[in-house]
């Protein structure tokens, strides 16, 4: 089954702390790294061996640190707790979703603690929301074709050549998937297809009339069938103590190529480029966005690695 070809792969790549839905074991790596993104705070050192809370550290004194723009309240954010502000943990508070696509959190002294273990650091950094902050991360693919339509195939492999639509984010000059938040209210539907318009299509700065003949064609991608990628945790350098994010990656696959041809790609919101890219193992992406690549060629039968020893078998 899919799910247990996911967990023997990861399995064999990563230490082990807990599992998402699919039965994925994965850890912190990304989110034990210093300095914290967009500042000079240093994390306190987590060994591999305290990450996770049922291992007692009654020395653990971890960094405080929320970020200004955090504290400054915008919408997207929520109050400091102990100005308060209670919310309301694992369900739905109001128009914001607290419940974790991982289960059941731990609440500690009016806090949530990351089920994924310690990262040297309390408050939320960068991140909104007090528990999980939950982005949907569209993964569109076409196949790599040749001047005459034909599929290019890997000449080591013979598999075919799948393509995604990535952008180079501007914070940090990492490719990555179009993704991003998922708004108070929203379906992670909508999320999914906003964020790809935004990002990859640069909609925010289309006129009315542009962006009714954008929708018009992305519909056809986004209303056929597709394939939940991930539902859960992600290893994320942004994550602390009380805050982390969770996403929902999702594949479009324009298998014809067709709808996806007469779309014009372009940067915007926070991309600085945004491109076609060949799918191989080779590919550094942010976050935990080359296992979610990864998972896409399996799905497809595509080419991902020239050592057979990483390919996964079920």
């Amino acid at each position: 089954s899919f799910s247990n070809l996911s967990a023997n792969c990861w399995s064999c790549l990563h230490p082990v702390n807990m599992f998402n839905s699919y039965n994925v074991k994965f850890h912190h790596s990304k989110a034990l790294t210093s300095p914290y993104p967009g500042s000079h705070i240093e994390r306190s050192h987590v060994p591999e061996d305290k990450v996770g809370w049922l291992t007692e550290w009654k020395d653990y004194n971890p960094v405080e640190y929320t970020a200004e723009s955090v504290l400054a309240g915008p919408s997207w954010a929520d109050p400091q707790i102990n100005d308060g502000f209670s919310p309301k943990f694992n369900e739905r508070d109001g128009e914001v979703e607290r419940k974790s696509l991982n289960g059941l959190y731990v609440v500690e002294n009016g806090r949530p603690r990351n089920p994924a273990g310690r990262t040297g650091l309390t408050g939320r950094g960068l991140l909104g929301r007090w528990g999980p902050n939950h982005a949907a991360d569209p993964v569109v693919t076409r196949w790599k074709r040749d001047g005459s339509g034909n599929k290019v195939a890997h000449p080591g492999t013979g598999k075919n050549i799948l393509q995604f639509v990535a952008i180079k984010r501007r914070d940090c000059g990492e490719w990555a998937i179009p993704g991003g938040m998922v708004d108070p209210g929203e379906k992670i539907s909508a999320t999914l297809k906003r964020e790809f318009e935004e990002e990859a299509l640069n909609s925010l700065q289309k006129s009315p009339e542009e962006k009714a003949k954008l929708e018009k064609q992305l519909q056809k991608l986004f209303s056929q069938e597709h394939f939940v990628v991930y539902r859960g945790y992600v290893d994320d350098p942004r994550n602390t103590d009380n805050a982390w994010m969770e996403t929902e990656a999702v594949n479009y696959h324009d298998e014809t190529g067709e709808t996806m041809d007469n779309l014009p790609l372009e940067a915007g919101d926070d991309a600085g480029v945004v491109k076609w890219v060949d799918i191989s193992e080779k590919l550094e992406l942010y976050a935990s966005h080359s296992y979610f690549i990864k998972l896409v060629t399996e799905k497809r039968g595509a080419h991902w690695s020239e050592d057979p020893g990483s390919e996964c078998h079920e």
